[in-house]
């Protein structure tokens, strides 16, 4: 067994998404920012080693997937997605790896 970094929480041990609240703990690796693999391990291929189930992120309702919200002095970064164009709080742990990124 080897211990890697969560993928899901990139290795905060907080849930990435504040989906129950900011100080709600990663659901992959339970706060710990950490996972125990088993040899051998290699990148999730359906993930691509995010750890994000793919096609799980629905569009960004405030800026309609743009990433960016007009204002009067031009363009701004949508501050609900972050300038990603997905509505976080949609994402889940992949079903293949468990969110841990490799398999």
């Amino acid at each position: 067994m080897k211990t890697i970094t969560c993928a899901f929480c990139k290795g905060k041990g907080k849930d990435p998404f504040e989906i129950m609240s900011k100080e709600a703990t990663c659901q992959v690796c339970g706060g710990r920012g950490k996972v125990a693999v088993a040899k051998p391990y290699v990148k999730c291929a359906h993930c691509q080693g995010t750890g994000v189930s793919p096609n799980s992120r629905n569009v960004c309702t405030a800026c309609g997937g743009r990433g960016v919200i007009s204002v009067t002095d031009g363009k701004k970064v949508c501050s609900e997605c972050h300038g990603s164009g997905r509505a976080a709080e949609s994402d889940l742990p992949c079903t293949t790896c468990g969110g841990r990124g490799v398999v």
